[in-house]
């Protein structure tokens, strides 16, 4: 008897063991290639290469950016890796339901990585430069709507955002499709942000900020 109560707690504590063991192994897992993009980031003529993975074992399902710069030896070396700049799918926050926007485009342009985000009533695009091993924030384009009825009529008004985070000025436009109402108004203001946002340090929550 004392053999058989021996061998099932043996078996227990194995397989406890075992189950602590799978949950440290798939903790933090980004398993699947969400994104990959290849570029000039830091101007030494060699191509980066920047990568969105998500953790599809974890029930939120949160996204990694990574970015990785050319090195002389051919090889690239990890410069960035954020897993606060995206959004999970599914944030804890909403207690398990989708976020409702799309996963992020990164695209390298001009030296540049430009990020695209859907936002509530419109999207956003920021760009970051690298500059003396930083990659910092120094440009912002938004595109929003204040319709409120699900869909867009002749009386919507639609406002632009440009935001140069090198000068401090912010401009905003306002227009829209109806005769009978404004169109192109503008409105410029100083807002000067030192230091510079870092791509490291930047959450997907401080599209609020801008």
């Amino acid at each position: 008897m004392n053999n058989i109560f021996l061998l099932l707690a043996f078996l227990f504590m194995s397989a406890q063991t075992n189950v602590f063991a799978q949950n440290i192994l798939s903790k933090g897992q980004f398993n699947y290639l969400v994104k990959e993009e290849k570029g000039d980031l830091n101007r030494d003529g060699k191509m980066d290469r920047i990568t969105v993975h998500m953790d599809t074992i974890d029930n939120t399902y949160p996204l990694r950016l990574q970015i990785f710069l050319s090195q002389p030896n051919g090889k690239w070396a990890l410069a960035v890796s954020s897993t606060q700049i995206i959004e999970p799918q599914y944030p804890t926050d909403k207690h398990g339901e989708y976020n409702g926007y799309q996963i992020p485009d990164f695209r390298i342009e001009n030296g540049s990585l430009l990020m695209w985000s859907e936002i509530k009533g419109g999207n956003i695009t920021y760009e970051f430069k690298y500059e003396k091993g930083n990659f910092e924030l120094i440009n912002i384009e938004k595109l929003t709507n204040n319709a409120t009825k699900g869909y867009i009529d002749e009386n919507t008004v639609f406002t632009e955002t440009k935001f140069n985070l090198i000068t401090g000025v912010r401009i905003e436009t306002d227009s829209t499709n109806s005769e009978k109402t404004f169109k192109n108004e503008k409105r410029i203001k100083a807002v000067l942000i030192r230091p510079l946002p870092k791509i490291q340090d930047f959450k997907f929550s401080d599209k609020d900020r801008y």
